[in-house]
């Protein structure tokens, strides 16, 4: 059954709302009465609420599920996801395969053909669970000595896929055969573009290859994907890799050009991106805005020397080669220009020689996490996703922990532009919603807003994480709504509920809104025995292993 955009969104929460995003019905503790419902695939109804459901603005009705442990993918009653690709999955006519750690999700619709579309998906990294991928046992003690082989099934598993979708009963459905499918892994050539490009900081090389540890990343206004390098370091030593300068960019890749060489831009600054987030300013600037995913990290914004042309179509990536990259004081409230030529503070800098520590922009921006506190930076709990707000263009940012810090739970931060222009130097800020018992989350991961301005939100409880008692009452990781504005802004109504030891990453809207792209990524992380996973999602075959992958959600 065809569902419309304000049917889905009607459906998609829990019953809330306000004028401008979602009122709330009180059925947040009558949910923890009943058990979650687990997926289903037969059609069924939406529950009965007690509250009247205004039609006024986009909504949702769904009863909030509550905590639970369960293997499998849980979603709200009412809806209902298909299977889209998982690891190992065929995507093209050469034998190409869906890579591991399905992670960040962007859709591109032929704008010709309502039936078919492209799905970029991350693959991020193989840690605990390279058993399964490579046949190296990752928790064995002792050097590494994984053979030439396993490290080109490691980097092969990693980077980003391309497939086809098409429609089907209604449904997306991977096309095997795609011509578009593609892969993009540890050993595919990339051009460097940007000030770091044939500098002597990376010896001069304009080409490098692989690219892999990718997170989470952004879709351009001219429709190419960004995919961001996170936690790189991990990969260069466990595949033996020379130059770790290769990494920690954001890449840009063409989906529709299944032969372009996709261009990794280095002055968007190198650390452990997750995600960028593009908008534009009022006098026509490109801004993108990213968080270095680690602890006591910062947060960035770059934005562009020259204006954004819609006519230019793709020849509007250059506009990523030449900017000011800006990190974020969160003290001063003030964004702060990385910039050797503006900022004194970088000129001075010295290191333990007493020698100038960035000689050239290209040092700066190859070593953005030095630049960045030598700046004044303000060191953050692990700045993960940022996401501009699409009515009021604030920006979410995602603060996800820091144990260090005593910040277990972690927040989302709301901040707020001085005169709502992504150019301005100064902001100010606010929690919009911590983590922890009252909010019912713990540790905000990935964001996405719909086009109501409702956030949807994922949770990332490490392993680690989940394992300490203070984290056993929120179950698995999750899914989220949360309005950001009415009298139930801030608050979180779970969604879905992700597999043992998998966390949910990657949520995109279709441009419809009729389908929730979402990735269910290492399922069974806390697998100590490998003939005996902790979780078999999703379960293709009997005694099959835990493959990651991505689902479709819709309205049932």
């Amino acid at each position: 059954m065809k569902v419309s955009r304000s049917d889905f969104l009607k459906y998609m929460g829990k019953g809330m709302l306000a004028l401008t995003a979602v009122r709330t019905l009180d059925l947040l503790s009558e949910s923890t009465k009943e058990p979650s419902k687990k997926v289903q695939s037969t059609h069924t109804s939406s529950p009965k609420t007690k509250k009247d459901i205004s039609s006024k603005i986009p909504g949702s009705n769904f009863k909030p599920l509550k905590p639970n442990t369960q293997d499998d993918l849980i979603l709200a009653a009412g809806f209902t996801y298909d299977l889209i690709a998982v690891y190992g999955d065929k995507i093209n006519s050469r034998g190409d395969t869906f890579g591991y750690a399905a992670d960040f999700n962007c859709f591109f619709q032929f704008p010709n053909d309502p039936n078919s579309a492209l799905l970029w998906t991350n693959h991020e990294y193989l840690n605990e669970l390279e058993y399964y991928v490579t046949g190296y046992d990752y928790n064995q003690k002792g050097p590494n000595n994984r053979t030439p082989e396993q490290i080109e099934k490691y980097l092969y598993s990693l980077g980003g896929s391309v497939i086809g979708l098409r429609k089907s009963k209604g449904a997306w459905v991977l096309d095997p055969e795609s011509k578009y499918g593609r892969r993009i892994n540890g050993r595919s050539e990339f051009q460097l573009k940007g000030p770091v490009a044939g500098s002597e900081t990376i010896s001069g090389k304009t080409k490098v290859y692989g690219t892999f540890a990718n997170c989470s990343g952004g879709q351009t206004l001219w429709n190419t994907v960004l995919s961001c390098e996170e936690n790189y370091e991990m990969v260069v030593e466990d595949c033996k890799l020379e130059d770790s300068k290769e990494y920690g960019w954001i890449i840009e890749i063409d989906p529709f050009d299944p032969s372009s060489t996709p261009v990794k831009h280095t002055a968007l600054g190198r650390f452990s991106h997750e995600n960028a987030a593009l908008t534009v300013s009022p006098s026509g600037k490109l801004v993108v805005y990213m968080g270095d995913d680690s602890k006591d990290q910062c947060v960035y914004k770059f934005i562009s020397e020259k204006n954004y042309d819609p006519k230019k179509g793709k020849l509007n990536s250059e506009l990523l080669e030449q900017g000011t990259l800006y990190v974020g004081n969160f003290e001063k409230c003030v964004w702060v220009p990385l910039d050797l030529e503006k900022n004194p503070n970088l000129k001075n800098a010295k290191d333990k020689e007493g020698n100038p520590k960035f000689k050239t922009q290209a040092d700066v921006l190859v070593s953005c996490r030095d630049a960045a506190k030598a700046a004044g930076g303000t060191p953050m709990d692990r700045p993960e996703d940022l996401e501009v707000h699409p009515l009021d263009k604030s920006v979410f940012v995602s603060f996800t922990n820091n144990d260090s810090h005593g910040n277990f739970y972690g927040q989302i931060v709301r901040i707020k532009e001085e005169n709502s222009d992504a150019e301005s130097v100064r902001f100010e800020f606010e929690v919009f919603v911590a983590g922890g018992g009252k909010s019912g989350f713990s540790s905000p991961d990935n964001l996405a807003f719909d086009s109501s301005g409702n956030l949807w939100m994922v949770s990332d409880m490490t392993t680690r994480l989940l394992g300490k008692s203070i984290f056993k009452k929120f179950g698995n990781n999750g899914m989220f709504f949360i309005p950001t504005s009415g009298e139930d802004a801030g608050k979180a109504f779970q969604f879905a509920s992700a597999p043992i030891g998998a966390e949910l990453t990657g949520p995109w809207f279709t441009p419809d809104e009729e389908f929730l792209f979402l990735s269910v990524q290492h399922p069974g992380e806390d697998t100590r025995d490998y003939d005996v996973p902790t979780s078999r999602w999703p379960r293709k075959t009997k005694g099959d292993i835990p493959r990651p992958g991505v689902v479709a959600i819709r309205r049932a």
